[in-house]
């Protein structure tokens, strides 16, 4: 049986491509990563392309398109520079999925096509500072007082926190049930009310045009009406929406390692040594084939979980094992090109560097690989 994309998949494939290796050039990235900036113009003509909307339905201003196709698109960016890639990939991460699948349309009508056209960022803050990927203890709280919500909290790690216009948040509305995961509710807060403030954290040791921060939250009020969804049901919905962004972030890995791989191979096939192309040397040339191996298993992987999300069923294993494999093959493909260009690899005009910098970040980001094999084990134990 062969796979092999559909045509208009192909298209895409094939477009996005074409405006990463026209826009993505390496002087930008550069000037981006040392100035830890978003890309905000370059992120404008992607989203007027559809690139950054592919699967928020078209009444939404979206392509209307699925996961897949999102994650071949995603795939291409990280493919041209991992750096560039990954921020244009999380522009309107999150919000979209949780409004789209339990919004209300009034708050899918505000919110998603501004966010669709390019014309805003968001963020979702699910992470905090003392409990990391552990989501099932919140000590952001959320107490009713009247017909508004006051929370107070902190948030850490905050994919575009210092850029993003919406948010939303998981916080704590039940301090009293047990488990507290089953207390948990989220809310919609947007840039400039009162009492919310962000703050970028520097020193990222990768994806830095990718811009990151923290969220403090003192007395924040919203309006009753900014509740996403029913009350005391956040924890599941952030557990739904991670089977899909993780399949995300495993296409970012799958990538960041392709790259690598193109420019480790090209370099092999020039660069000489004893009167002879590099890539005729066995011990390269196996590197090569198992980097191949390695990048190929990755994406199939990555492909069964977004076509499983995409049949509208997905599944947590798929999931986990895609992104845990995604990840780990990254950094063992990106570790690889560095060692193929030998001291030319530790440079930063030859880039390869910066794709293992930023590789690392798969493993860590939307739950960190040992959370991904939790999760793997406890489905095997249930299945088998």
């Amino acid at each position: 049986m062969r796979f092999e994309l559909e045509e208009e998949q192909k298209e895409i494939k094939n477009a996005v491509r074409e405006f990463c290796e026209k826009e993505f050039t390496p002087e930008l990235a550069l000037e981006l990563g040392e100035k830890e900036e978003f890309p905000i113009e370059l992120y404008k003509k992607a989203a007027k392309l559809g690139f950054t909307s592919l699967r928020i339905p078209e009444e939404y201003n979206g392509q209307g398109y699925g996961l897949l196709e999102d994650c071949i698109a995603v795939e291409e960016m990280c493919r041209v520079d991992p750096g560039l890639g990954a921020a244009m990939s999380l522009g309107i991460l999150m919000v979209p999925d949780i409004l789209l699948k339990h919004g209300t349309e009034e708050q899918k009508k505000k919110y998603i096509p501004p966010l669709a056209r390019g014309d805003e960022i968001c963020a979702a803050a699910v992470t905090e500072p003392e409990h990391g990927s552990d989501i099932t203890r919140m000590d952001t709280k959320a107490e009713k007082s009247g017909n508004k919500w006051i929370i107070n909290g902190d948030k850490q790690f905050i994919t575009n926190a210092p850029i993003a216009n919406t948010f939303i948040v998981l916080c704590q509305t039940d301090p009293n049930i047990t488990p507290s995961h089953k207390g948990q509710s989220t809310f919609l807060i947007e840039k400039g009310t009162p009492g919310f403030e962000t703050a970028q954290l520097h020193g990222k040791m990768g994806i830095k045009p990718c811009v990151t921060g923290s969220l403090s939250l003192s007395d924040v009020k919203v309006p009753e009406n900014n509740l996403v969804g029913e009350l005391n049901k956040g924890f599941y919905y952030a557990l739904e929406l991670f089977d899909g962004t993780r399949i995300t972030v495993a296409a970012q890995a799958v990538g960041m390692a392709q790259g690598a791989f193109e420019r480790a191979f090209q370099y092999a096939r020039t660069r000489k040594q004893f009167d002879s192309p590099i890539i005729k040397f066995q011990g390269v040339s196996f590197k090569l084939a198992d980097m191949a191996i390695k990048i190929e298993a990755a994406r199939m992987l990555t492909y069964k979980a977004a076509w499983l999300y995409d049949q509208g069923n997905p599944d947590s294993l798929a999931t986990s094992m895609a992104k845990a494999f995604a990840g780990r093959a990254a950094m063992e493909v990106t570790d690889e090109a560095i060692q193929i260009h030998g001291g030319y690899g530790y440079l930063a005009d030859y880039h390869v560097e910066r794709f293992h910098r930023c590789a690392k970040i798969t493993e860590i980001y939307e739950g960190t690989t040992e959370i991904q094999k939790l999760t793997i084990i406890n489905r095997l134990m249930k299945r088998m």
